[in-house]
């Protein structure tokens, strides 16, 4: 095996990427990594592994991180006083991460091509007189990763997914238990006979009026630093990397939007990114149908199996039926 470094994952054809990528999710994915490398507040290279007749084999993004504005992704917050490591490896985004290896791989060549990534991220870190950490590690990539690491995984949150069986929101909802099944139809009319526009558009569309809900939701949440200059930066760096793929289901009173959910679709998954209301204008159970019952509806249209809900909330999740796994982190001395 191989190992070699590049400086930008366009350097790597999309068709080779994607194989490993999809079944790791979003947050790998070659349009994501390469919308990502806009991003100044940190530097990057990309580790790759080959066999011998050219095959990529097993990938990482190797962040080296200037400056970290996420408070979650802040060694400093999530991690032991005694671990202060400043490169990434895998996802820096997206609290879904996992070293990419490609199918069929058996065990011993999967668990060497896993020995070759911990060894570039821990190069690349020495050269820049840090250590590596593998933040928000899905369970099976932290056990697949934790014998290579003198620290124990860390659990930093939980992670909902919620699975969409059959082919309509009808079935979903028809797999929940019946006192479920009352209360989410009960919610899906309440919002419906608020009488709201609700339109499906591209994220380039709407970038203004959803930039300024979401810097709303975040400073209702104590990120007083994200405002509504910043968040529309970040919706605007999302849509030109991703373009007709960065979808948005929005609700608006008239000409002004009250929330909306972005979501992507990839692989088998609709992966919700953001969701925001607009506290002042409330509608019934707005936030619920632009979280759950809306996107749910985009992902039968598109032909996904599940909605990957993400953290925080995760009981509100739970009773949607989501499924709940555990997300974790691996540092290196």
């Amino acid at each position: 095996m191989i190992l070699s470094f590049v400086d930008s994952v366009r350097a790597v054809p999309a068709a080779e990427w994607e194989p490993l990528a999809r079944p790791a999710g979003l947050y790998l994915s070659h349009r994501w990594l390469a919308g990502e490398e806009d991003d100044p507040t940190a530097a990057r290279v990309y580790a790759l592994v080959r066999n011998r007749a050219g095959t990529l084999l097993a990938a990482a993004p190797l962040c080296l991180v200037r400056d970290e504005p996420n408070d979650f992704y802040r060694p400093g917050t999530v991690l032991p006083a005694r671990l202060r490591p400043r490169v990434i490896a895998g996802a820096r985004r997206g609290y879904h991460n996992a070293p990419l290896t490609a199918h069929g791989l058996d065990s011993a060549r999967r668990d060497a091509c896993l020995l070759l990534l911990r060894d570039a991220a821990r190069r690349f870190a020495g050269r820049h007189g840090t250590t590596h950490w593998w933040p928000y590690l899905t369970a099976p990539a932290a056990a697949r990763l934790a014998p290579l690491y003198p620290e124990r995984p860390l659990h930093l949150e939980d992670d909902a997914v919620i699975p969409l069986p059959g082919a309509g929101v009808d079935d979903y909802i028809a797999s929940l238990p019946s006192r479920r099944r009352a209360g989410i139809r009960r919610e899906r009319r309440a919002f419906a006979a608020a009488g709201l526009d609700v339109r499906h558009e591209a994220l380039t569309g709407c970038l203004e009026d959803a930039g300024a809900l979401l810097a709303g939701h975040q400073r209702d949440h104590g990120h007083e630093r994200d405002g509504v200059d910043a968040m529309t930066g970040l919706l605007a760096r999302q849509a030109a990397a991703m373009g007709d793929e960065a979808r948005v289901v929005a609700a608006y009173d008239g000409r002004r939007m009250t929330g909306f959910c972005l979501y992507y679709h990839y692989g088998s998954t609709t992966w919700v990114r953001a969701v925001a209301a607009d506290r002042r204008h409330p509608a019934p159970h707005l936030y619920f149908n632009l979280m759950y019952y809306l996107p749910a509806e985009e992902a039968y249209a598109h032909g996904t199996t599940a909605l990957h809900a993400g953290m925080t909330a995760i009981e509100a999740k739970r009773r949607r039926g989501a499924t709940v796994s555990g997300l974790w982190a691996l540092a290196d001395r």
